[in-house]
Protein backbone atom coordinates (compact mmCIF):
# COMPACT_ATOMS: atom_id res chain seq x y z
CA UNK A 1 0.00 0.00 0.00
CA UNK A 2 1.18 3.57 -1.01
CA UNK A 3 2.75 5.28 2.18
CA UNK A 4 1.73 8.90 0.46
CA UNK A 5 0.57 11.71 2.55
CA UNK A 6 -2.87 12.03 2.44
CA UNK A 7 -5.31 14.82 0.65
CA UNK A 8 -7.03 15.46 3.65
CA UNK A 9 -3.56 16.05 5.41
CA UNK A 10 -2.58 18.21 2.46
CA UNK A 11 -1.05 15.66 0.39
CA UNK A 12 -2.17 15.25 -3.44
CA UNK A 13 -5.24 14.12 -4.36
CA UNK A 14 -5.42 10.42 -6.49
CA UNK A 15 -7.40 11.89 -8.65
CA UNK A 16 -7.30 15.98 -10.38
CA UNK A 17 -11.25 16.11 -10.41
CA UNK A 18 -14.34 14.22 -8.96
CA UNK A 19 -15.66 11.02 -9.37
CA UNK A 20 -19.62 10.84 -8.35
CA UNK A 21 -20.40 7.55 -6.71
CA UNK A 22 -23.30 7.70 -9.50
CA UNK A 23 -24.03 9.29 -12.72
CA UNK A 24 -26.68 8.99 -15.57
CA UNK A 25 -25.14 8.05 -19.39
CA UNK A 26 -26.65 9.62 -21.92
CA UNK A 27 -25.89 9.49 -25.62
CA UNK A 28 -27.03 11.34 -28.99
CA UNK A 29 -29.30 8.48 -29.61
CA UNK A 30 -31.14 9.61 -26.25
CA UNK A 31 -31.39 12.95 -27.07
CA UNK A 32 -32.32 12.48 -30.21
CA UNK A 33 -35.50 10.35 -29.33
CA UNK A 34 -36.52 12.95 -26.68
CA UNK A 35 -36.55 15.89 -29.31
CA UNK A 36 -38.67 13.31 -31.70
CA UNK A 37 -40.97 13.39 -29.04
CA UNK A 38 -40.57 17.09 -28.39
CA UNK A 39 -41.39 17.76 -31.96
CA UNK A 40 -44.31 15.65 -31.99
CA UNK A 41 -48.28 15.99 -30.79
CA UNK A 42 -47.89 14.34 -27.03
CA UNK A 43 -45.66 15.95 -24.33
CA UNK A 44 -47.65 13.76 -21.75
CA UNK A 45 -50.37 11.10 -21.77
CA UNK A 46 -49.17 10.18 -25.10
CA UNK A 47 -48.21 6.98 -27.08
CA UNK A 48 -44.28 6.96 -25.54
CA UNK A 49 -45.93 6.08 -22.07
CA UNK A 50 -47.67 2.82 -23.16
CA UNK A 51 -45.00 1.60 -25.65
CA UNK A 52 -42.20 2.29 -22.42
CA UNK A 53 -44.54 0.34 -20.02
CA UNK A 54 -45.26 -2.47 -22.66
CA UNK A 55 -41.08 -2.96 -23.08
CA UNK A 56 -40.65 -2.84 -19.24
CA UNK A 57 -43.08 -5.62 -19.02
CA UNK A 58 -41.41 -7.49 -22.43
CA UNK A 59 -38.16 -7.00 -20.14
CA UNK A 60 -38.95 -8.25 -17.04
CA UNK A 61 -41.70 -11.09 -18.14
CA UNK A 62 -44.10 -9.18 -16.31
CA UNK A 63 -48.23 -8.94 -17.77
CA UNK A 64 -48.41 -5.34 -17.09
CA UNK A 65 -46.44 -2.42 -16.38
CA UNK A 66 -47.37 1.12 -14.99
CA UNK A 67 -45.52 4.24 -15.02
CA UNK A 68 -45.34 6.89 -12.60
CA UNK A 69 -43.83 9.76 -11.66
CA UNK A 70 -41.08 8.56 -9.55
CA UNK A 71 -40.10 5.60 -7.97
CA UNK A 72 -42.06 6.89 -4.65
CA UNK A 73 -45.18 7.47 -6.14
CA UNK A 74 -45.38 4.07 -7.83
CA UNK A 75 -45.05 2.33 -4.04
CA UNK A 76 -47.53 4.50 -3.06
CA UNK A 77 -50.09 3.49 -5.91
CA UNK A 78 -48.36 -0.32 -4.87
CA UNK A 79 -49.82 0.21 -1.43
CA UNK A 80 -53.16 1.48 -2.57
CA UNK A 81 -53.68 -1.58 -4.87
CA UNK A 82 -52.58 -3.66 -2.06
CA UNK A 83 -55.74 -2.60 -0.37
CA UNK A 84 -53.20 -1.19 2.54
CA UNK A 85 -54.90 1.64 5.20
CA UNK A 86 -55.54 2.66 8.50
CA UNK A 87 -54.54 0.31 11.14
CA UNK A 88 -52.35 -1.93 8.79
CA UNK A 89 -49.00 -3.29 8.90
CA UNK A 90 -46.06 -3.85 6.73
CA UNK A 91 -43.18 -5.61 7.18
CA UNK A 92 -40.10 -3.68 5.13
CA UNK A 93 -36.21 -3.47 6.06
CA UNK A 94 -34.64 -0.06 8.11
CA UNK A 95 -31.55 -0.59 5.04
CA UNK A 96 -32.95 1.42 2.58
CA UNK A 97 -34.55 4.66 1.29
CA UNK A 98 -37.05 6.69 3.15
CA UNK A 99 -39.76 5.99 0.42
CA UNK A 100 -39.72 2.00 1.10
CA UNK A 101 -41.72 2.80 4.58
CA UNK A 102 -43.01 6.23 3.73
CA UNK A 103 -45.43 4.85 0.77
CA UNK A 104 -47.11 2.71 4.16
CA UNK A 105 -47.77 5.87 5.72
CA UNK A 106 -49.17 7.30 3.10
CA UNK A 107 -51.98 4.89 3.28
CA UNK A 108 -52.38 4.87 7.26
CA UNK A 109 -50.76 1.97 7.68
CA UNK A 110 -47.68 1.08 9.83
CA UNK A 111 -44.14 -0.05 8.96
CA UNK A 112 -42.44 -2.63 10.75
CA UNK A 113 -38.56 -2.69 10.61
CA UNK A 114 -37.23 -6.44 10.35
CA UNK A 115 -33.60 -6.33 10.66
CA UNK A 116 -30.99 -7.61 7.63
CA UNK A 117 -29.30 -10.92 6.88
CA UNK A 118 -25.70 -10.22 8.11
CA UNK A 119 -23.92 -11.18 4.76
CA UNK A 120 -26.64 -10.08 2.38
CA UNK A 121 -27.83 -7.11 3.95
CA UNK A 122 -30.92 -7.51 2.44
CA UNK A 123 -34.57 -8.64 4.35
CA UNK A 124 -33.48 -11.61 6.94
CA UNK A 125 -36.84 -13.75 6.42
CA UNK A 126 -36.48 -15.09 9.91
CA UNK A 127 -37.01 -11.20 11.15
CA UNK A 128 -39.60 -11.12 8.94
CA UNK A 129 -41.30 -14.64 10.84
CA UNK A 130 -40.74 -12.82 14.25
CA UNK A 131 -42.47 -9.82 13.31
CA UNK A 132 -46.07 -10.79 11.60
CA UNK A 133 -49.34 -10.13 13.69
CA UNK A 134 -53.16 -10.58 13.30
CA UNK A 135 -52.49 -6.72 11.92
CA UNK A 136 -49.53 -7.52 9.03
CA UNK A 137 -51.00 -7.09 5.78
CA UNK A 138 -47.68 -7.48 3.09
CA UNK A 139 -44.10 -7.46 3.31
CA UNK A 140 -41.91 -4.84 1.20
CA UNK A 141 -38.40 -6.93 0.59
CA UNK A 142 -35.66 -4.14 -0.93
CA UNK A 143 -33.37 -6.28 -3.21
CA UNK A 144 -30.23 -3.80 -1.70
CA UNK A 145 -27.36 -3.16 -4.28
CA UNK A 146 -29.46 -4.70 -6.76
CA UNK A 147 -28.88 -8.15 -5.18
CA UNK A 148 -32.62 -9.98 -5.22
CA UNK A 149 -33.99 -11.01 -1.72
CA UNK A 150 -34.75 -14.44 -0.63
CA UNK A 151 -37.57 -14.45 -2.05
CA UNK A 152 -38.42 -18.45 -2.08
CA UNK A 153 -39.13 -17.84 1.67
CA UNK A 154 -40.55 -14.62 1.73
CA UNK A 155 -43.28 -15.65 -1.04
CA UNK A 156 -43.68 -18.67 1.50
CA UNK A 157 -44.47 -16.71 4.64
CA UNK A 158 -46.47 -14.61 2.76
CA UNK A 159 -48.78 -17.03 1.61
CA UNK A 160 -48.42 -19.05 4.79
CA UNK A 161 -50.04 -15.36 6.59
CA UNK A 162 -51.60 -14.16 3.33
CA UNK A 163 -49.65 -11.07 2.71
CA UNK A 164 -49.01 -9.14 -0.39
CA UNK A 165 -45.46 -8.81 -1.43
CA UNK A 166 -44.41 -5.66 -2.70
CA UNK A 167 -40.99 -6.13 -4.46
CA UNK A 168 -38.92 -2.84 -3.84
CA UNK A 169 -36.40 -3.19 -6.53
CA UNK A 170 -35.44 0.10 -7.17
CA UNK A 171 -31.77 -0.93 -7.23
CA UNK A 172 -32.73 -4.37 -9.37
CA UNK A 173 -33.71 -3.34 -12.88
CA UNK A 174 -32.20 -6.84 -15.01
CA UNK A 175 -31.51 -8.44 -11.95
CA UNK A 176 -32.41 -12.49 -11.67
CA UNK A 177 -33.22 -14.61 -8.64
CA UNK A 178 -32.90 -18.45 -9.60
CA UNK A 179 -33.27 -17.45 -13.41
CA UNK A 180 -36.24 -15.54 -12.79
CA UNK A 181 -36.45 -11.88 -14.02
CA UNK A 182 -36.59 -9.35 -11.02
CA UNK A 183 -40.29 -8.09 -11.72
CA UNK A 184 -42.12 -11.02 -12.64
CA UNK A 185 -42.12 -13.21 -9.45
CA UNK A 186 -43.58 -11.05 -6.73
CA UNK A 187 -47.50 -9.63 -6.58
CA UNK A 188 -45.80 -5.76 -7.68
CA UNK A 189 -42.25 -4.73 -8.14
CA UNK A 190 -41.21 -0.92 -8.24
CA UNK A 191 -38.71 0.13 -10.26
CA UNK A 192 -36.88 3.30 -10.34
CA UNK A 193 -35.54 5.46 -12.89
CA UNK A 194 -33.76 8.15 -11.16
CA UNK A 195 -30.55 9.32 -12.58
CA UNK A 196 -27.74 7.05 -10.73
CA UNK A 197 -29.92 4.28 -11.50
CA UNK A 198 -29.35 1.94 -14.73
CA UNK A 199 -31.52 3.38 -16.86
CA UNK A 200 -33.11 7.15 -16.03
CA UNK A 201 -36.59 8.95 -17.22
CA UNK A 202 -34.91 11.71 -15.06
CA UNK A 203 -37.38 11.02 -12.41
CA UNK A 204 -39.90 8.14 -12.52
CA UNK A 205 -40.52 4.58 -11.76
CA UNK A 206 -42.93 1.81 -12.64
CA UNK A 207 -44.92 -1.21 -11.10
CA UNK A 208 -44.56 -4.36 -13.01
CA UNK A 209 -47.60 -6.97 -11.64
CA UNK A 210 -49.59 -10.39 -13.06
CA UNK A 211 -52.36 -9.18 -11.40
CA UNK A 212 -55.01 -7.88 -13.39
CA UNK A 213 -56.99 -6.25 -10.78
CA UNK A 214 -53.86 -4.78 -9.29
CA UNK A 215 -53.05 -3.34 -12.77
CA UNK A 216 -56.35 -1.34 -12.85
CA UNK A 217 -56.36 -0.05 -9.54
CA UNK A 218 -52.44 0.95 -10.32
CA UNK A 219 -54.00 2.99 -13.85
CA UNK A 220 -56.69 4.51 -11.94
CA UNK A 221 -54.80 6.04 -8.94
CA UNK A 222 -52.01 7.96 -11.00
CA UNK A 223 -54.85 9.57 -12.80
CA UNK A 224 -56.90 11.08 -9.38
CA UNK A 225 -58.77 7.68 -9.25
CA UNK A 226 -60.46 9.13 -12.62
CA UNK A 227 -61.85 6.59 -15.60
CA UNK A 228 -63.09 6.85 -18.78
CA UNK A 229 -63.29 2.75 -18.95
CA UNK A 230 -67.14 2.51 -20.24
CA UNK A 231 -67.97 -0.63 -18.40
CA UNK A 232 -66.41 0.62 -15.19
CA UNK A 233 -68.94 3.97 -14.70
CA UNK A 234 -72.03 4.73 -13.16
CA UNK A 235 -73.05 6.81 -16.14
CA UNK A 236 -72.86 8.44 -19.03
CA UNK A 237 -73.26 11.94 -20.31
CA UNK A 238 -71.69 11.61 -23.67
CA UNK A 239 -68.66 10.49 -25.47
CA UNK A 240 -66.84 12.98 -23.21
CA UNK A 241 -67.90 11.74 -19.92
CA UNK A 242 -65.45 10.35 -17.22
CA UNK A 243 -65.96 9.64 -13.33
CA UNK A 244 -63.24 10.45 -10.44
CA UNK A 245 -64.06 7.03 -8.30
CA UNK A 246 -62.24 7.51 -5.58
CA UNK A 247 -59.40 9.77 -4.16
CA UNK A 248 -56.12 8.82 -6.60
CA UNK A 249 -53.27 11.60 -7.37
CA UNK A 250 -51.66 12.82 -10.11
CA UNK A 251 -48.42 10.65 -10.66
CA UNK A 252 -48.27 10.69 -14.33
CA UNK A 253 -45.32 10.66 -16.13
CA UNK A 254 -44.17 12.22 -19.45
CA UNK A 255 -43.78 11.24 -22.77
CA UNK A 256 -40.54 13.37 -22.93
CA UNK A 257 -39.30 11.08 -19.98
CA UNK A 258 -41.00 7.91 -21.59
CA UNK A 259 -38.95 8.55 -24.66
CA UNK A 260 -36.01 8.54 -22.87
CA UNK A 261 -36.17 5.72 -20.85
CA UNK A 262 -37.50 3.54 -23.70
CA UNK A 263 -34.14 4.58 -25.31
CA UNK A 264 -31.95 3.79 -22.23
CA UNK A 265 -33.57 0.46 -21.76
CA UNK A 266 -32.31 -0.64 -25.68
CA UNK A 267 -29.17 -0.32 -23.71
CA UNK A 268 -30.05 -1.88 -20.48
CA UNK A 269 -27.58 -4.85 -21.32
CA UNK A 270 -24.35 -3.36 -22.33
CA UNK A 271 -25.28 -0.85 -18.93
CA UNK A 272 -25.59 -4.37 -16.50
CA UNK A 273 -22.37 -6.25 -18.16
CA UNK A 274 -20.25 -2.58 -17.38
CA UNK A 275 -21.09 -2.85 -13.91
CA UNK A 276 -20.63 -6.12 -13.36
CA UNK A 277 -16.98 -6.00 -15.26
CA UNK A 278 -16.35 -2.82 -12.84
CA UNK A 279 -17.61 -4.39 -9.65
CA UNK A 280 -15.41 -7.65 -10.66
CA UNK A 281 -12.12 -5.17 -10.69
CA UNK A 282 -13.41 -3.96 -7.46
CA UNK A 283 -13.52 -7.34 -6.43
CA UNK A 284 -10.04 -8.48 -7.58
CA UNK A 285 -8.24 -5.58 -6.15
CA UNK A 286 -9.39 -5.22 -2.83
CA UNK A 287 -9.58 -8.58 -1.49
CA UNK A 288 -6.48 -8.53 -0.28
CA UNK A 289 -7.56 -5.76 2.02
CA UNK A 290 -8.00 -7.44 5.45
CA UNK A 291 -9.75 -3.81 6.60
CA UNK A 292 -12.67 -4.20 4.94
CA UNK A 293 -15.32 -7.12 3.56
CA UNK A 294 -16.48 -7.34 -0.01
CA UNK A 295 -19.79 -7.56 -1.09
CA UNK A 296 -21.11 -11.19 -0.51
CA UNK A 297 -23.59 -12.44 -3.91
CA UNK A 298 -25.32 -15.80 -3.59
CA UNK A 299 -24.65 -18.67 -5.99
CA UNK A 300 -28.32 -18.48 -7.37
CA UNK A 301 -29.10 -14.79 -7.50
CA UNK A 302 -27.81 -12.41 -10.58
CA UNK A 303 -27.34 -9.10 -8.82
CA UNK A 304 -27.93 -6.18 -11.17
CA UNK A 305 -24.95 -3.92 -9.12
CA UNK A 306 -26.35 -0.65 -8.70
CA UNK A 307 -23.99 -0.02 -5.68
CA UNK A 308 -20.27 -1.92 -4.64
CA UNK A 309 -20.50 -1.47 -0.57
CA UNK A 310 -17.49 -1.92 1.49
CA UNK A 311 -17.94 -2.39 5.43
CA UNK A 312 -15.04 -1.49 7.28
CA UNK A 313 -13.86 -3.69 9.92
CA UNK A 314 -13.48 -0.92 12.33
CA UNK A 315 -11.63 -3.01 15.10
CA UNK A 316 -8.66 -2.98 12.64
CA UNK A 317 -8.28 0.68 11.97
CA UNK A 318 -7.51 3.64 14.14
CA UNK A 319 -10.84 6.23 12.83
CA UNK A 320 -14.03 5.70 12.30
CA UNK A 321 -16.28 6.05 9.40
CA UNK A 322 -16.36 9.38 9.52
CA UNK A 323 -12.60 9.85 9.38
CA UNK A 324 -12.45 7.59 6.44
CA UNK A 325 -15.23 8.78 4.32
CA UNK A 326 -14.07 12.29 4.55
CA UNK A 327 -10.25 11.38 3.79
CA UNK A 328 -11.64 9.31 0.25
CA UNK A 329 -13.70 12.35 -0.60
CA UNK A 330 -10.64 14.54 -0.44
CA UNK A 331 -8.86 12.09 -2.67
CA UNK A 332 -11.20 13.29 -5.21
CA UNK A 333 -13.49 9.86 -5.01
CA UNK A 334 -17.19 10.54 -4.65
CA UNK A 335 -18.26 7.70 -1.72
CA UNK A 336 -21.38 7.91 -0.13
CA UNK A 337 -23.53 5.40 2.52
CA UNK A 338 -26.77 3.74 1.75
CA UNK A 339 -28.48 3.77 4.35
CA UNK A 340 -29.00 5.72 7.46
CA UNK A 341 -31.90 3.16 9.23
CA UNK A 342 -35.35 4.83 8.42
CA UNK A 343 -36.08 4.78 11.78
CA UNK A 344 -33.29 6.60 13.02
CA UNK A 345 -34.96 9.81 11.04
CA UNK A 346 -36.20 12.38 13.77
CA UNK A 347 -39.60 11.97 11.81
CA UNK A 348 -39.29 7.88 12.35
CA UNK A 349 -38.76 8.92 15.95
CA UNK A 350 -40.89 10.83 16.68
CA UNK A 351 -43.16 8.44 15.41
CA UNK A 352 -42.33 5.98 18.72
CA UNK A 353 -39.32 4.33 16.58
CA UNK A 354 -36.10 3.83 18.81
CA UNK A 355 -32.48 2.68 18.48
CA UNK A 356 -31.69 -0.86 18.85
CA UNK A 357 -35.10 -2.71 17.41
CA UNK A 358 -32.29 -3.98 14.08
CA UNK A 359 -28.94 -4.25 15.48
CA UNK A 360 -27.40 -5.73 12.34
CA UNK A 361 -28.88 -2.82 10.33
CA UNK A 362 -27.41 -0.25 13.09
CA UNK A 363 -24.17 -2.12 13.04
CA UNK A 364 -23.83 -2.25 9.37
CA UNK A 365 -24.74 1.49 8.75
CA UNK A 366 -21.36 2.12 10.61
CA UNK A 367 -19.14 0.53 8.88
CA UNK A 368 -20.52 1.33 4.98
CA UNK A 369 -18.90 2.84 2.54
CA UNK A 370 -20.64 3.03 -1.45
CA UNK A 371 -17.41 3.22 -3.70
CA UNK A 372 -18.75 4.89 -7.20
CA UNK A 373 -20.28 2.62 -9.47
CA UNK A 374 -22.07 3.61 -12.70
CA UNK A 375 -21.84 2.34 -16.45
CA UNK A 376 -19.63 5.39 -17.25
CA UNK A 377 -16.76 4.65 -15.54
CA UNK A 378 -13.86 2.77 -17.08
CA UNK A 379 -10.95 0.51 -15.76
CA UNK A 380 -8.91 3.72 -14.82
CA UNK A 381 -11.75 5.22 -12.60
CA UNK A 382 -11.57 1.78 -11.04
CA UNK A 383 -8.19 1.79 -10.21
CA UNK A 384 -8.37 5.56 -9.51
CA UNK A 385 -10.93 4.38 -6.41
CA UNK A 386 -8.89 1.06 -5.41
CA UNK A 387 -5.53 3.45 -5.25
CA UNK A 388 -7.55 5.60 -2.86
CA UNK A 389 -9.24 3.09 -0.73
CA UNK A 390 -5.60 1.33 -0.40
CA UNK A 391 -4.06 4.75 0.55
CA UNK A 392 -6.56 5.96 3.50
CA UNK A 393 -6.87 2.03 4.55
CA UNK A 394 -3.32 2.14 5.05
CA UNK A 395 -3.01 5.42 6.66
CA UNK A 396 -5.42 4.12 9.40
CA UNK A 397 -4.90 0.98 9.88
CA UNK A 398 -3.80 -0.27 13.10
CA UNK A 399 -1.40 -3.50 12.38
Amino acid sequence: MSPSRLAIHGGTPVRSSYLPYGKQVIDEEDIASVVKVLRSDFLTSGPAIERFESEIAKFTGAKYAVTFSSGTAALHGACYAAGIGEGDEVITTPMTFAASANCVLYQGGKPVFADIDPLTYNLDPARIKENITDRTKAIIPVHFTGQPAELDEIIQIARENNLIVIEDAAHALGAKYRNKSIGSIGDMTMFSFHPVKHITTGEGGMITTNNPLYYEKLLQFRTHGITRDQSRLRGNHGPWYYEMQFLGFNYRITDIQTSLGASQLSKIGSFIEKRKQLAEWYTQKLSPIEEILLPHQRSYVDSSWHLFIIRLQLSKLTAGRKEIFQALQKENIGVNVHYIPVYLHPYYESLGFQKGICPVAESCYEEFITLPLFAGMDHRDVMDVVEAVKKVISHYSNK
